[in-house]
Formats: structure tokens, C-alpha cells, sequence
């Protein structure tokens, strides 16, 4: 498995799991279990949800899918930003340890921004990782002016992530704010890497991928994989997709792919707002 650093030097998995609209329905429950167990089996130990998704009903579904196996996952959860006060941050993460049947998160991010100061937010992270209740905070949909204010809040500087929507249609992030992350060796974390699966029937990519041995989402993926800073993180509730999934490992995309992709999906030639989902 390919590893990202964390400011901290701690080296995390490069491509990981998202749980985004998993867990909603008892129906598909047992298949979204065995996804999450198969692709820690693959070495995706990297899980991603929030106290958003199904609201706490993702956090249920990750918390026993990796039941007996806490210790292998580095576990990253996020919250609301109406509860990103000192007492609700404090709130909020005891309840999502709850869910997930465990007793300390890897990493916490704010989910966006919202009315609270950054410096309670802060604060209340700093308290929680004092207390062992999380290891790493950090952030997620800040563009640069607002994580120019995070970095000089105090203690903002221990920031581990910025969680982002990064893929090869989705390319904003590069024209000031993943370059200023670079400089501060903050690495990405990308959501929706396949673009919510729109990726697999671009008429672009899927010629691409099927020139070059490999799937669509695999190509997409590589791409992100490519870059040392970049911690992937592709949602799926079926067995076969996250075998896809993981199978994009073994194509380390040549400097010509790159260059191939980067003209078949060029990034902005000026700044755009920040997207999200």
C-alpha cells in the first residue's frame, strides 16, 4: 500500500474507503459490512464517515463492520459545524464513538465551515486529543482565505488534512489553494475520486483506461495516486467495486499517462470557487 505523510510524520494509506450515503438502508446493510471488511482485507485501512452521513447511521454501519478490528483501521470522522463549539465538539465526538463502538478517533475534521470561531473549534480539538478521545484533528471545504485564518489561529498550525472533492473533472484546488497546502506540507484528502461514479462512463476516460489495461475508475484513481500528497478515499457499498477498487494499486501511471490526462482533463486556467458536494 502506498502511503501519505501527516505533518506529524505519521504515514497513512493513500487510498482508503468513504461511507457517503451508506448505512441509510437495512437492505443493503450486510453488503455494505462486507464491503468495508473486504477492503481492509485489500489494505484500505482507511476509513472516512461522518456524524452527517444518515445522520450517525453511517458511523453504526462503520463501527460494526469493524468490530474486532478497531486496531487495524485509521479512522477518521467529522463534525457538523453547528457543533463545532467547545461543548458541542465535545458532544458530538462522544456520540460518534459511540456509534462506532470505540474509544478514540484517528482523525477529526471540521466538516465545513460554519458560524463558530475557529479558535473554540480549535480549542475543543486540542481537549479531545489531550484526553485521547482523537489522535489528529484537521478540516474539510476550506479554501485558502479560510485556511490561511485556520493556520495563524493558534494551534491551527497542527492541522492534518484538508478534505476536498479532487478528481480529474474537479480540478479548482490547483490553481492557489493545493499549491499553498504543498507548501505547508498539508496533504489532500479526496473525496468523490470517481466523481460519484460519473467518471466510469466518461466517453474520454473510458478510452483512456481501456487503451491503457485498466478500468475507468482505476485510471481516475491512478491519477490521484500518483501524487505523494494525496490521500484518496472512493465510496462504494459493493464487493466488486472495491476489488476495482483496490486493483488501482497496481497501475502506477507512466509521466506520458499523466500528461495524457492532464490534456483530456485540463485544470482551470483561473481561480474558481471552491466546489463541494
Amino acid at each position: 500500500m502506498k502511503s501519505v505523510t501527516l505533518p506529524s510524520g505519521e504515514k497513512v494509506p493513500a487510498l482508503g474507503m468513504g461511507t457517503w450515503n451508506m448505512g441509510d438502508s437495512r437492505a443493503d446493510r450486510a453488503e455494505e459490512i462486507e464491503t468495508l471488511r473486504l477492503g481492509l482485507d485489500l489494505g484500505l485501512k482507511l476509513i472516512d464517515t461522518a456524524e452527517m452521513y444518515g445522520e450517525g447511521k453511517s458511523e453504526e454501519m462503520v463501527g460494526e463492520a469493524i468490530a474486532g478490528r478497531r486496531d487495524e483501521v485509521f479512522l477518521v470522522s467529522k463534525v457538523y459545524p453547528h457543533n463545532a463549539s467547545r461543548k458541542g465538539v465535545a458532544a458530538a465526538c462522544e456520540r460518534s464513538l459511540k456509534r462506532l463502538r470505540t474509544d478514540r478517533l484517528d482523525l477529526y475534521l471540521l466538516h465545513w465551515r460554519g458560524g463558530v470561531p475557529f479558535a473554540e473549534t480549535i480549542d475543543a480539538f486540542e481537549s479531545l486529543r489531550k484526553a485521547g478521545k482523537i489522535r489528529h484533528f484537521g478540516v474539510s471545504n476550506l479554501d485558502l482565505d479560510d485556511m490561511q485564518e485556520w493556520l495563524s489561529t493558534a494551534g491551527g498550525a497542527a492541522a492534518a488534512t484538508n478534505q476536498l472533492l479532487y478528481n480529474l473533472t474537479r480540478r479548482g484546488i490547483e490553481w492557489n489553494l493545493l499549491p499553498w497546502m504543498r507548501e505547508h506540507r498539508i496533504p489532500v484528502m479526496a473525496y468523490s475520486p470517481i466523481e460519484q461514479a460519473k467518471l466510469v462512463r466518461n466517453s474520454k476516460l473510458t478510452d483512456f483506461a481501456k487503451r491503457h489495461g485498466m478500468t475507468p475508475a482505476q485510471a481516475a484513481l491512478a491519477w490521484l495516486l500518483a501524487k505523494d500528497d494525496v490521500i484518496a478515499i472512493p465510496k462504494t457499498a459493493r464487493r466488486e467495486r472495491v476489488r476495482e477498487n483496490a486493483g488501482a494499486l497496481e497501475h502506477q501511471l507512466s509521466p506520458e499517462q499523466i500528461v495524457e490526462l492532464d490534456r483530456l482533463f485540463p485544470a482551470p486556467k483561473k481561480s474558481v470557487p471552491l466546489e463541494m458536494l
